[in-house]
């Protein structure tokens, strides 16, 4: 059943609840909300589905052996983590040490330098992940909108996918990786000129997206064209 903005109804396995944000609360079953695998991992937009502003969270699903939490350092945004077992168990991998979670674990991060990943050890994990910054006022992470279109690779759905990826650049205008994820959506849909345009200005916020281009396979058909980047070394 998909999110109503007006009335979410929870699945039978986590409860059956009603909520009506009209009146200021909302609850559902994580269980109703489709995953994205993106990055190695099944995502699921809790922020974007609640739409919540005051903080991050989303929700990561994995079977035995799967990656549920990708493996990253909190660096560029400087979020303090916690990291909640639902359902399952994982190991989570904390810098050199390891630390078995069990259902009701609870892993805080405080230092944003600390690299982290967790591997599910059994199936039908369940990790809720909530983080914002100590010091600045929280906004959605741009990566909330690359990993979002993810979504419509499955359907090819340009459209939806670019849509999406408008609206990241309305709350981070000139973020290199979002225009980096538009010039690959553009190219998918044949709109080469305005993909290599995009992708100029991604390499414009970050010179490393030009090296990442060479390889990509969304951006090949841009690679023949006049202006196609360079990759500085």
């Amino acid at each position: 059943m998909p999110l109503s903005l007006n009335r979410v109804i929870a699945s039978p396995d986590v409860g059956r609840v009603v909520g009506m944000a009209s009146v200021g609360w909302q609850a559902l079953g994580f269980d109703e909300i489709q995953p994205i695998s993106v990055a190695g991992v099944n995502w699921l937009p809790l922020r974007r589905q609640l739409g919540v502003e005051a903080f991050g969270v989303n929700m990561y699903l994995a079977d035995a052996g799967e990656l549920v939490v990708e493996e990253h350092t909190e660096q560029g945004l400087r979020h303090e983590e916690v990291y909640v077992v639902l359902r399952g168990a994982a190991t989570f991998t904390l810098d050199d040490e390891e630390r078995d979670a069990q259902v009701g674990t609870i892993v805080h991060i405080g230092n944003p330098h600390v690299r982290r990943s967790a591997r599910a050890t059994a199936d039908r994990t369940a990790v809720l992940a909530v983080g914002a910054p100590v010091e600045d006022p929280y906004q959605p992470s741009a990566w909330e909108w690359t990993f979002g279109a993810q979504e419509f690779r499955a359907t090819g759905d340009h459209d939806a996918a670019l849509a999406l990826l408008a609206e990241g650049l309305d709350r981070h205008p000139e973020n290199p990786s979002l225009f980096y994820e538009t010039a690959c959506w553009l190219t998918m849909a044949g709109r080469h000129e305005e993909a290599l345009d995009t992708l100029g200005r991604a390499v414009k916020g970050d010179p490393r997206c030009a090296t990442q281009a060479q390889d990509d396979e969304d951006l090949a058909p841009l690679r023949a064209l006049p202006g196609f980047p360079v990759s500085p070394g």
